[in-house]
């Protein structure tokens, strides 16, 4: 839980960002969310050159996947420790990192994929109806963008933001192309506090949402 001082520092994080910026063509949910992660990465080019984009139904379905308590399907365990974790338990949200486990890096060694891939492919079950937020591995969104055109599984969001020179802005068009509701952006930058910020973001919207 955020203190007094340090939610004066956010506060006025945000008032700088604001002014800093300036016009944008976001609704006020999508600002809420765009704010956030530049907040997490002091990075204006994330309204800019390499703007973040969103489905439609992105931020709907996102939150409504949260409110009843839905899988959080992440990448790396960097997206884990930087979410809110008041939030998760206040909606009984699970979050799910397969990365480091033993099972998971037999199988990628054996089928010749990277970690992220195969912990991807590995959670299918668990990601059908949840929320994916990928901040690292271009190699797990294009895995779950194929197990969802292979009918495998279909979560309700992905937020698909890897970082990366090799495929990341690749993976992110390819995304965008797809009938996946996704949140994302553009070019090569991203990265776990771009994710974890967006998962964050959600949880403020869903909160006012449910006050108003």
């Amino acid at each position: 839980m955020i203190t007094p001082k340090g939610q004066s520092i956010e506060d006025k994080s945000m008032e700088i960002i604001e002014s800093e910026l300036g016009a944008h063509p976001y609704s006020p949910d999508e600002w809420t969310i765009v704010k956030r992660v530049i907040h997490s990465t002091a990075d204006f080019d994330f309204a800019k050159d390499n703007k973040i984009i969103f489905h439609k139904q992105a931020i709907e379905n996102g939150t409504a996947a949260l409110k009843r308590g839905c899988n959080v399907i992440v990448d790396v365990n960097g997206v884990v420790g930087l979410l809110n974790k008041d939030n998760l338990g206040k909606f009984s949200n699970k979050v799910i990192c397969g990365i480091s486990d033993p099972a998971v890096v037999e199988e990628a060694k054996k089928l010749n994929k990277t970690r992220a891939q195969t912990a991807m492919r590995m959670a299918a079950k668990e990601m059908d109806g949840g929320i994916v937020a990928i901040g690292n591995a271009p190699t797990a969104l294009q895995e779950v963008i194929q197990m969802v055109k292979e009918g495998v599984t279909r979560p309700a969001l992905v937020v698909g933001i890897p970082v990366g020179f090799v495929c990341a802005a690749e993976s992110k068009e390819e995304l965008y192309n797809s009938d996946i509701v996704y949140i994302t952006n553009l070019g090569r930058k991203g990265g776990s506090p771009c994710a974890s910020a967006i998962l964050n973001a959600l949880y403020i919207v869903l909160k006012q949402k449910l006050s108003s």
